[in-house]
């Protein structure tokens, strides 16, 4: 299978995305992360008003293999989480980067929050090189 690594994402390193669009930046897994984890079985997200830090654990995804914690590429106040797919987390790998996204973020600092995010290029090279 291809996997897929929009160009207009930035990733970390831990395989979470981000589309940051003005402030607000929506946050979700990549489809290497999914295809690595296999079935998606539980989901854990902070909830709507939580504060959310780069370099902290803001929740878990749980697949039949592993626990992995999120930690988000950008720091910020929740505004909104994909309440489908807390309850349904098999169906992120349908559409990761789409209906699939984990997280809404008002930004606190948006200029310079993704420093030291990787372009897809730069992911898509360490994803797979990794395998």
């Amino acid at each position: 299978m291809e996997l897929e690594y929009p160009e207009d994402l930035k990733y970390l390193d831990t395989h979470e995305y981000v589309r940051l669009e003005g402030e607000i930046a929506t946050i979700g897994i990549s489809a290497f992360a999914i295809d690595q984890l296999g079935d998606l079985v539980f989901l854990e997200l902070p909830e709507i008003g939580d504060a959310v830090k780069v370099g902290e654990s803001f929740g878990t995804i749980e697949s039949v293999k592993a626990v992995e914690d999120l930690y988000p590429p950008v720091s910020g106040t929740v505004i909104e989480r994909n309440e489908v797919m807390i309850e349904s987390p098999e169906a992120i790998a349908e559409d990761p980067y789409g209906e699939g996204w984990l997280l809404k973020v008002r930004v606190d600092n948006p200029d310079d929050e993704l420093a030291d995010a990787l372009s897809a290029a730069e992911y898509r090279a360490q994803a797979e090189g990794n395998e």
